[in-house]
């Protein structure tokens, strides 16, 4: 067996996963959202991502300005940004933690079932 024997059916079959898992993606997002329109859906998210990122930018000031010797604005802010970027951030994963679920969900079953179909068309059961 050569190499070009080799990885022309494993690329088939690594197509025919990764078309799988996107088929089963998109159908778990239109589970989820029920004919909602996805950016309605990252605005309502986002909206109520703040109030974790307004919290965790009043920590990172707080955690900034507090210091030995060097109290310095700038460090705060920094320190402010940093904390309400990773505030929003998981913040914005929390809010979308249901469609990230739903979307993985249906992803790992499409994937499941075409592992499954490849398996049988390798390994025949011949019921005769």
């Amino acid at each position: 067996m050569n190499l070009a024997t080799f990885l022309k059916p494993n690329a088939d079959y690594g197509r025919k996963l990764l078309r799988s898992a996107l088929e089963g993606a998109h159908s778990g997002e239109e589970a989820y959202l029920r004919g909602k329109p996805f950016t309605i859906f990252v605005d309502e998210s986002a909206r109520n991502a703040w109030k974790p990122a307004v919290l965790a930018a009043c920590l990172g000031l707080l955690g900034g300005y507090t210091g030995y010797r060097h109290r310095s604005p700038g460090r705060a802010m920094a320190y402010g940004v940093l904390g309400g970027t990773i505030g929003f951030s998981v913040g914005l994963a929390w809010e979308s933690r249901g469609l990230t679920a739903s979307v993985a969900s249906a992803a790992w079953k499409k994937i499941g079932r075409t592992r499954d179909e490849h398996w049988l068309a390798q390994n025949p059961i011949d019921y005769a």
